[in-house]
């Protein structure tokens, strides 16, 4: 793909801040290289985010930032740039996952996102069909970690989420992924504010069988439901449609192997892989 093509197709951020970029090098009379030095960057970086042949990472941002003295013009940006590195469908629900007061998710198919290993989210992006362009895997693996910056926010988020045991037991990546993903499982598990349940397959009537779902509570004490399925998403936030799931996750809270039942069964599968 030519350069041209590729900033035209380039989401609006990314090309709005290729072009700042661009204007604050030339008043600062620096040539890519010489910007590039200033920043521990090669020049034929500077140009692929100059070209949008490539997304500026927060690293770079950040370098950027400090070399041009941007007075906080491009580290703006970031926020805005993250959202841009998820599908469309899935960015509204980004920004509520993030300001999220708690979070209580039942997952079916696959391990949560917001508790994925890195090897885990390659492995998992590698066998969507179609297959994801190689730049498109990277923005999507990034996005995926910078959701966990949830973790570290302070006042700190409560994160409540049920496995089916099917997600647990699908070998995503291999034996060597999973038993690193079992092992991030139980250290995920002993953090404040995250607790981790898991739905035996023996259960086998129980109330989360019509399908995924996560309950979000805002800051100002609002429920929503989300829900995606094949690249489509709904947000529910009718109360007595919210009132109603919100219930059925509390059924399926108690129908789970309790909390440390839970990492004692995770840790069994990472001894049996």
């Amino acid at each position: 793909m030519s350069q041209s093509k590729k900033k035209d197709s380039a989401p609006p951020t990314v090309q709005y801040f290729a072009a700042v970029l661009r204007l604050l090098r030339e008043r600062a009379c620096l040539t890519q290289d010489e910007l590039g030095a200033l920043m521990s960057y090669t020049g034929s970086a500077v140009s692929a985010v100059e070209t949008c042949a490539k997304p500026p990472t927060d690293e770079f941002i950040d370098a950027a930032e400090k070399a041009l003295d941007a007075g906080g013009l491009l580290r703006s940006a970031i926020k805005y740039l993250r959202l841009e590195r998820y599908p469309v469908y899935f960015q509204g629900f980004v920004q509520l996952e993030q300001e999220a007061v708690s979070l209580q998710s039942y997952c079916t198919q696959v391990i949560h996102g917001l508790l994925q290993t890195e090897r885990y989210v390659r492995a998992l992006l590698m066998c969507n069909y179609p297959p994801f362009e190689d730049e498109e895997l990277e923005q999507l693996a990034q996005g995926r970690v910078d959701r966990k910056a949830i973790f570290n926010r302070k006042p700190r988020a409560l994160v409540h989420v049920v496995l089916e045991e099917a997600a647990l037991r699908r070998k995503i990546g291999g034996p060597e992924v999973m038993r690193e993903q079992y092992a991030h499982l139980i250290e995920c598990a002993t953090r404040p504010g995250v607790s981790i349940q898991v739905m035996p397959s023996s259960r086998a009537e129980h109330a989360g069988l019509r399908g995924p779902f996560t309950v979000v509570e805002t800051p100002d004490e609002t429920s929503l439901v989300y829900t995606e399925s094949h690249g489509e998403s709904m947000l529910i936030s009718k109360p007595d449609k919210v009132g109603a799931l919100a219930r059925r996750y509390a059924m399926i809270r108690t129908q789970a192997l309790g909390p440390e039942d839970s990492v004692g069964f995770i840790e069994q599968l990472m001894g049996e892989t």
